[in-house]
């Protein structure tokens, strides 16, 4: 029961200091607070569910099983992994964002998920190629990596452009009525 109330007291702090924030006249309509209140609403909602969970777990609990020999295991994965988060931040502008965050997550996914190379580079290499699209859009400034890397952030950027240029094609196509 103390990690729900816990859970729970944070989820409202943090949907509290969103109220604080300052709302601003000028620029976004939604104003700076709409992406912390969405966060809070969601961060409420997980803590909800989280409370459900354990409630309705408790019904069906079981005794803790009896201390063992400590397995110290997850202790290296954990030190893996922050090691490896160390080497990506080390090289991450060097290579760039797409390629730095791919090579990233497909070491981690590789590790976690084990013989699922398709989904592992699948996954690895959209998240990474649509976040940084994203970015782009937002106009964050990402790293593109050095000059023999660096194609790989510019042809994601061409590709984006094009597609937008189809778009706005179709679209002014429509709007005048269709093709004559």
């Amino acid at each position: 029961p103390l990690y729900e109330v816990f859970t729970l007291i944070v989820a409202a702090v943090y949907f509290y200091a969103t109220t604080l924030i300052p709302t601003l006249e000028i620029g976004d309509p939604l104003g700076p607070k709409a992406f912390p209140r969405l966060l809070g609403v969601c961060l409420l909602i997980a803590a909800g569910l989280f409370f459900l969970e354990m409630w309705k777990d408790r019904k069906a609990q079981q005794p803790p099983p009896a201390p063992g020999p400590r397995d110290v295991r997850h202790l290296w994965a954990i030190a893996g992994a922050t090691v490896w988060m160390g080497i990506y931040y080390a090289v991450f502008e060097k290579l760039g964002y797409v390629v730095a965050t791919t090579i990233f997550l497909l070491a981690l996914m590789a590790w976690f998920h084990r013989g699922k190379w398709f989904s592992n580079v699948l996954s690895a290499a959209l998240f990474s190629v649509l976040s940084f699209v994203m970015f782009v859009k937002l106009d964050v400034n990402l790293p593109r990596g050095l000059a023999p890397l660096s194609w790989v952030s510019d042809a994601v950027i061409a590709i984006l452009n094009a597609i937008v240029n189809v778009f706005n094609a179709v679209r002014a196509l429509f709007q005048s009525g269709g093709p004559r």
